[in-house]
């Protein structure tokens, strides 16, 4: 398909319990109208003009809401909404649908493709253009044994105040309807008026039921040099990106802990005002993705080893995702704790960030953790749950 084509399979929106976009979250409560419309497809370097044509004579209540890939060289999936609803759509709690799940990326696979970057790490050590860090992610597959509950799975997403849930129809594939699905800790891009904000996440330790456990947990990532190494990568990389774009710029000293249902994470909010306030949040969102929490350092090569070094196309994940008012204004968060949801089937991915002196097994138990936040939001829980992500962790 060109960039900027019309896609049949996106077709109108029209029922209202299956809207094309919804988000939850502390910032906002947005989904689509009963009517909304597809953007033309096209690539991060056509979004601008698609923008400014989807505006166009639109009234001002008009919200555009999309997904951008991980590789902005890929088609996107927007769409326009000329009366959306601030409040979502309620469902009820899943039933306990019986599932049946598959490492796509076997345990031994991920591992050899870790061990291989921290080899690439280690020799490119101390050169000026040797790779610094790379996010390598593996996937999982659930296929329920009917199909997947949308609202209600939006319900419980939902759940974690930390995170923003969002749900938004993908180009369909011949299979029925696709949608994007998740709930993100980790917002990319806020545009108030002049006013952004960043919130990068990197460094992540599993939470524990246990109180001592989770205090443990927490101080052990609090004094991680590895784990801050790692985040130091993703903070000067937006402060370097958004400098040329602020004339007022921001951050703390170091990183906080912060923390989801399932994990600890060390953040940094990051602060600016925008020399060109007009500049779209959608576009901000462009120029700072992909950061080094999902991509690396250097960014080029790191993208550039990705495909070669993980088993399968990342497409949506790992992206970001949100939405853009008339004024430009927006939120957009970066598409990690999700999945692709498609009748039965739910495809997620998870990744760890690598630096120098990670350990191939750590990184590979970190995503089973990572995986559990949309695993529950599934139905699996408690001891099933449990069973499950300790097997992922075990499994070699």
């Amino acid at each position: 398909m060109t960039s900027s084509s019309f896609d049949p399979s996106l077709r109108p929106d029209t029922g209202r319990n299956d809207p094309a976009f919804e988000f939850r979250g502390s910032a906002a409560w947005i989904c689509a109208g009963e009517s909304a419309t597809a953007v033309p497809r096209g690539t991060s370097a056509t979004l601008g003009a698609r923008l400014a044509r989807a505006f166009d004579g639109a009234p001002e209540s008009t919200i555009v809401a999309g997904a951008l890939p991980f590789d902005l060289t890929e088609e996107d999936s927007f769409w326009v909404s000329t009366s959306p609803r601030i409040g979502g759509l309620a469902g009820a709690a899943p039933s306990m649908a019986g599932w049946t799940i598959r490492e796509m990326t076997p345990a031994a696979v991920y591992e050899a493709g870790v061990a291989r970057a921290l080899e690439i790490i280690a020799a490119g050590a101390g050169q000026p253009d040797g790779l610094q860090k790379l996010v390598l992610a593996r996937r999982l597959e659930a296929m329920s044994d009917r199909e997947i509950d949308r609202a209600a799975l939006m319900d419980r997403l939902t759940a974690d105040p930390a995170a923003t849930a969002f749900m938004l129809r993908l180009p369909e594939r011949g299979q029925g309807p696709r949608y994007l699905a998740g709930a993100s800790p980790e917002l990319l891009m806020e545009k108030r008026g002049d006013r952004i904000i960043s919130h990068p996440l990197a460094g992540s330790s599993a939470r524990s039921a246990d109180p001592h456990a989770d205090a443990a947990a927490r101080a052990s990532l609090a004094a991680s040099s590895k784990d801050r190494h790692e985040h130091r990568h993703v903070v000067e990389f937006l402060l370097d990106t958004l400098a040329p774009l602020c004339h007022e710029l921001r951050c703390p000293d170091g990183p906080e802990i912060t923390s989801t249902r399932a994990l600890w994470h060390l953040g940094t909010r990051i602060e600016g005002r925008l020399r060109d306030p007009e500049e779209p949040s959608a576009l901000l969102a462009t120029r700072v993705h992909p950061t080094p929490a999902v991509c690396g350092v250097p960014q080029a090569r790191a993208a550039a080893l990705i495909p070669e070094l993980e088993d399968g196309p990342r497409g949506f994940y790992a992206g970001t995702v949100g939405w853009n008012d008339r004024r430009g204004d927006g939120s957009w968060y970066v598409t990690i704790r999700s999945a692709e949801i498609e009748g039965r089937v739910a495809r997620l991915h998870a990744g760890a960030g690598l630096v120098l002196g990670s350990d191939p097994e750590t990184e590979r138990r970190e995503t089973a953790t990572k995986f559990r936040t949309f695993l529950s939001a599934l139905g699996l829980e408690g001891a099933e749950l449990d069973t499950l992500v300790e097997t992922m962790e075990a499994s070699r």
